[in-house]
């Protein structure tokens, strides 16, 4: 009988507290304030096919050029997410050192890089938003949150060695009519205070829709895979050929300003999933 009576005590309290511990849990996921974390997945590639394999993938321009990349590195910042109300949570806006991340496809995984964001409000996004390089509002900052991204950025080759400034987008390679013989070097961004110096801002800001909602939680760690159409870099919006005036093109002249516009528009979302 006293066993009995023990066993019933013991399943009792083992079921309270099994769902006391469930209850809890719910009660902290449920919660406004509860935070989660999210990845972004960047696969680069051509006319969507992604995973560009350096010195390998060749492509061919609308012009007709043959290309390839030995170099392929891009900076993202000011990540934001919409929700479905049109809230926005900004991610470090404006703060490189917490905020800013460099696409390198030379360290892809798969095809995929990999960007890992955390303290995430939970709730459902529709929209992303972020910069394609490094606003002049962070960069006129000063070394205030911006000294340890300006390293990595130093050590990935994506600052200027005879300006201030960091390099957005870094594009190195071969090209040619039949096949790729002739080297291309174009990098893309801003030197100091555009507005000062009087030279175009080639920052600019990508918002892109979500096909389903990415659903953060604290249980709930979403993955956005966002491909990078490359075929947009010379057969894009305005379709570009290369040349003897602009196979070394570095810095913000207009080929550059069109090589950056036409990129803009290389991205959109391929999936999101929700695990």
């Amino acid at each position: 009988m006293k066993i009995y009576k023990f066993l019933s005590l013991f399943f009792i309290t083992i079921t309270f507290l099994t769902f006391t511990s469930c209850r809890n849990n719910d009660e902290e996921d449920s919660s406004p304030e509860a935070k989660g974390k999210l990845q972004l997945k960047f696969e680069n590639g051509f006319n969507n096919l992604g995973n560009i394999v350096l010195n390998q993938t060749t492509q061919t321009s609308s012009s007709g050029q043959k290309h390839q990349f030995s170099t392929l590195k891009y900076v993202i910042s000011n990540i934001s997410l919409i929700d479905e109300n049109g809230n926005e949570f900004k991610y470090h806006e404006n703060n490189p050192d917490k905020g800013a991340f460099i696409i390198n496809q030379e360290k892809a995984v798969a095809g995929i890089v990999y960007v890992d964001l955390d303290e995430i409000p939970k709730n459902k996004y529709k929209k992303i938003k972020f910069g394609l390089g490094i606003s002049q509002n962070a960069y006129l900052l000063g070394q205030n949150g911006q000294a340890e991204f300006w390293e990595k950025a130093k050590k990935e080759s994506l600052t200027w060695s005879w300006a201030a400034g960091y390099i957005f987008v870094k594009l190195e390679g071969k090209y040619g009519a039949s096949s790729t013989n002739t080297e291309f070097m174009n990098h893309t961004g801003n030197m100091g205070n555009v507005a000062a110096n009087n030279t175009p801002d080639l920052y600019r800001e990508v918002t892109l829709d979500l096909p389903t909602t990415a659903r953060v939680s604290a249980t709930v760690k979403p993955s956005i895979h966002i491909l990078a159409d490359f075929n947009q870099y010379l057969s894009g919006e305005t379709a570009l050929s290369f040349s003897t005036a602009n196979n070394m093109a570095m810095g913000s002249n207009q080929h550059l300003v069109n090589v950056t516009n036409n990129l803009t528009k290389m991205f959109k979302v391929d999936h999101v999933h929700n695990d």
